[in-house]
């Protein structure tokens, strides 16, 4: 018995390792689409967002994707000044469940001289019918 669980053992582990990566991948990759297009693309925050969404904003503010989707609307037409990007990106897989912790770094272009902003940002993803989506968002301004 112990060595068909030993051989078993030997046989499961790349298959659970190689899931594993791939969901990694798969993360790291609509992090990556969410942060080019953040800005002001509605399509991407509707595939980025569970609907049933808690985010906590680096002021203190609580809300929904309700309130992120209706500021999106409102920003429709102004022109695009700040990009993003993340750096440190740590994502730990849990079953269908997964946490993403990363550095956002926000550059705004609209007075001429690029001014960094940086962030830490921790979100919780749940795979639902093979999607992952961000049901709880964390995000915390690192002071200059």
């Amino acid at each position: 018995m112990r060595k068909l669980l030993t051989i078993l053992l030997f046989v499961i582990t790349p298959l659970v390792t190689a899931a594993d990566s791939d969901d990694r991948a798969e993360l790291h990759s609509l992090l990556e689409r969410f942060l080019a297009g953040a800005a002001a693309d509605a399509a991407i925050h509707r595939r980025f967002w569970a609907d049933d969404l808690i985010y906590t904003s680096s002021a203190g503010q609580r809300f929904g994707k309700e309130k992120i989707m209706q500021g999106l609307e409102q920003a429709s037409g102004e022109p695009v000044t700040t990009s993003y990007s993340a750096e440190d990106v740590d994502i730990r897989l849990f079953g269908d469940t997964a946490v993403i912790a990363f550095q956002l770094v926000g550059e705004d272009t609209a007075g001429g001289q690029p001014k960094i902003s940086r962030y830490y940002n921790t979100g919780t993803f749940v795979k639902r019918d093979g999607e992952w989506r961000a049901v709880a968002w964390q995000a915390t301004r690192i002071p200059d």
